[in-house]
């Protein structure tokens, strides 16, 4: 399944490592899609290098350090990971934690991995090599074209309608309720191929082609 709603358009999105569902069905809408990693530096879009996610009590956090930049007139596709903390084990194992009995985590979790192990700073060395090795997965387990260059020429599609997002399956939903705004991986552990069904109707919605 891949219907693309608005056909030779493109979307230019924000950077962002794991982004959320919100996002993964901007780039749904359209025939191909990028994340602008060449927007200035600013340390307080954290949101750049961090990532919601749902565990045993709730929403959780888990964010990928960075060096601090010689000057803060840089851009973020400029910025390094920092190997402090081995925040690459702390994110594997509470991924682990959260996930681990979902339906579809032991059957996607080993394309991660990369990301999630020693040497990530070698293989990674930039943040924006690191969020779009991510993203690369998470497309095509979504079938969501590859990142494009912005084409001349070709405006960005118009702006979605904003909204609550429509729950979804979540496997601790009984006790905790639906948790909404969490990173794409929730929906992708829980729903698995599914994943591309509650897209597509999200995407609907957005763009006010479905009420």
């Amino acid at each position: 399944m891949r219907p693309v709603i608005l056909q030779d358009t493109h979307t230019t999105l924000p950077p962002r490592l794991c982004a959320g569902v919100e996002h993964y069905a901007a780039a749904w809408v359209c025939s191909s899609s990028v994340q602008d990693w060449t927007r200035p530096f600013d340390k307080r879009e954290k949101a750049t290098h961090r990532f919601d996610i749902a565990d045993t009590r709730g929403q959780l956090s888990l964010t990928v350090p960075i060096v601090k930049p010689q000057t803060s007139r840089c851009r973020w596709d400029e910025i390094q990971i920092s190997t402090h903390g081995a925040w690459w084990d702390v994110h594997r194992v509470a991924l682990e934690s959260a996930y681990g009995r979902t339906p579809y985590f032991e059957f996607y979790i080993d394309r991660f991995l990369p990301m999630l192990t020693v040497g990530v700073e070698t293989r990674f060395p930039l943040l924006r090599d690191l969020a779009l090795a991510w993203d690369r997965e998470i497309r095509s387990i979504l079938s969501i074209a590859n990142p494009a260059e912005i084409p001349a020429g070709v405006w960005d599609v118009p702006a979605a309608r904003s909204f609550p997002l429509p729950p979804y399956r979540q496997i601790r939903a009984d006790r905790l309720g639906f948790i909404p705004a969490l990173s794409i991986l929730d929906l992708i552990f829980n729903l698995g191929p599914e994943s591309q069904f509650y897209l597509n109707d999200l995407a609907l919605r957005m763009m006010g082609q479905k009420s």
